[in-house]
């Protein structure tokens, strides 16, 4: 008898380990925060948007008629900072950069997996905000993803806005 019952827990609790790795625990990981990403610039949103006035799609030319939201090229941002010419090491940076030519490769803050289809236009044109996905980035100093941006999460923001939640819509 102690040998049929020692044979149902450890088959019990073998079970119970193999649902918590392929159920709970990806749950568990894709809520964790993740780290902020170190800027090769240390760029701040707060300044150019509640200082200088910006708008999103001001940098991010592309959100509304575009996948992609896109990045600012030095160029761009050479277009108002050779007017506006704070002295400091992170605009030097900047200037540097346009000097040699060089972009500036800053590293991906919001992240979704590689079979994932976003399209930001579509979500423009929807009347989605942009701190709906990416939080108040115009009061951040370093921007952080502040939501999962994982299957649940999105599907559960299809729902509540009548978005259409088949796997197509966004798995292609």
């Amino acid at each position: 008898m102690r040998a049929l019952v020692f044979l149902f827990v450890a088959v019990g609790s073998f079970v119970g380990f193999v649902i918590f790795l392929i159920v709970l625990a990806p749950l568990w990981l894709t809520h964790q925060p993740r780290p902020t990403a170190q800027q090769p610039i240390d760029f701040n949103h707060a300044i150019h948007v509640q200082t200088a006035g910006l708008q999103c799609d001001f940098c991010h030319r592309t959100t509304a008629d575009s996948s992609s939201a896109g990045l600012p090229d030095v160029q761009q941002c050479m277009d108002c900072h050779q007017v506006v010419a704070p002295t400091n090491s992170e605009v030097e940076k900047l200037r540097q950069a346009w000097l040699q030519q060089q972009p500036v490769d800053w590293l991906r803050v919001h992240q979704l997996p590689d079979h994932v289809h976003f399209t930001h236009e579509a979500h423009i044109q929807a009347g989605v905000s942009c701190a709906t996905c990416h939080g108040d980035v115009g009061n951040m100093a370093h921007v952080t993803q502040v939501r999962a941006l994982n299957m649940s999460d999105c599907v559960s923001c299809h729902q509540q806005n009548n978005a259409p939640t088949e796997c197509g819509a966004c798995h292609y």
